[in-house]
């Protein structure tokens, strides 16, 4: 057995209530011990729904504690940077919800500090820990659908009501979709490549009834390398599409539907000239691996499925989407 992990949570969040709690304890050495919120009664209450002994509305007060090993931070974007920076600090190994701050210099410094720290630092980024999007990775590499020519990803939902607060009402705090839903895309789009884009175009919009400056709709094009086109289609504000993928290659098309999500589900297709394949998935809980690998890069026994550098990275092409829509300009990707 591996020696125990101790978690202290960062944020009483919805993704933490209804995944991370339950992802942690199911590890073998994982363990969740405190909760920190800025409301008191929030973090007491959540502390209490959910069996954990400790509650805070002092994040130094908690990792003051010398038996948290591990913080998993959801609190609002713009508090992504200092409570993690305080964990780096306190020598805490850190697993944070995208994107790691909003400025990707902000987003380097915490990878350049957990480095001198000697602490593990990891970007929760989901969608790469899916059954489905392995599997489409997995046909990608084995040459399924040949030379990729084009990818379209629409990850076009309806915000739910309970989370229609800071998203899209508080621009400070990182509200809008491009910081939400279009960060997703960019760490996907890398793990399924292998590389980073090198032109970035777009435009957003306002669809729904929130604020005017705040953007809950935007539809982007990326060019990677081998001249291959993606074209992205993000918002708060389509209720009953599907969400997806589609991979087109010179010998084929990998088609994911309703694989844009938080739960297992949805279906793979390869489609070629012999017909339609449905692919194999099993189904486990995407937080579940990412748990799983963080912890084995806390006992030396692997890394982060996605680290703090794919962090950067995918903050960096969130950036870069969001300039483009201000200025109408086409945003050049600096190499590697």
């Amino acid at each position: 057995m591996h020696e125990t992990v101790t978690w202290g949570l960062i944020g009483a969040s919805t993704i933490a209530r209804e995944w991370m709690v339950d992802a942690i304890r199911k590890h073998p050495s994982g363990a969740v011990r405190s909760i920190v919120s800025a409301d008191l009664e929030r973090a007491t209450s959540f502390a209490q729904q959910k069996g954990i002994p400790n509650a805070y509305d002092s994040v130094a007060e908690m990792l003051a504690d010398p038996e948290i090993t591990a913080v998993y931070i959801s609190t609002t974007n713009d508090r992504h940077l200092p409570d993690a920076l305080a964990a780096i600090k306190a020598g805490k190994h850190v697993l944070c919800e995208k994107p790691l701050a909003l400025e990707a210099s902000e987003a380097q410094t915490l990878v350049d500090m957990a480095s001198n720290k000697g602490v593990v630092l990891a970007t929760n980024h989901h969608l790469r820990n899916m059954d489905s999007h392995r599997a489409i990775k997995r046909l990608i590499d084995q040459g399924a659908v040949g030379k990729v020519n084009s990818i379209r990803l629409f990850h076009a939902g309806e915000l739910p009501e309970s989370l229609k607060t800071w998203r899209l009402h508080d621009k400070a705090a990182g509200a809008g979709v491009i910081y939400d839903i279009t960060v997703h895309n960019g760490d996907l789009l890398r793990f399924y490549l292998g590389a980073n884009p090198t032109k970035i175009s777009a435009i957003a919009a306002t669809s729904g009834s929130g604020p005017r400056h705040i953007e809950d709709s935007v539809m982007s094009i990326w060019e990677f390398p081998g001249d291959i086109l993606v074209q992205c289609h993000d918002s708060f504000v389509v209720g009953y599409g599907p969400r997806g993928v589609e991979v087109h290659g010179s010998a084929g098309t990998i088609l994911g539907i309703d694989v844009m999500s938080q739960a297992p589900g949805g279906s793979v297709i390869l489609r070629t000239k012999e017909g339609d394949e449905v692919i194999p998935l099993e189904m486990n809980v995407t937080y579940e691996r990412g748990v799983a690998d963080f912890i084995a890069a806390i006992q030396n026994r692997g890394k982060p499925s996605s680290s703090g550098e794919d962090g950067v990275w995918s903050l960096k092409l969130a950036r870069a989407v969001a300039q483009s829509a201000a200025t109408g300009q086409t945003i050049s990707i600096e190499p590697t």
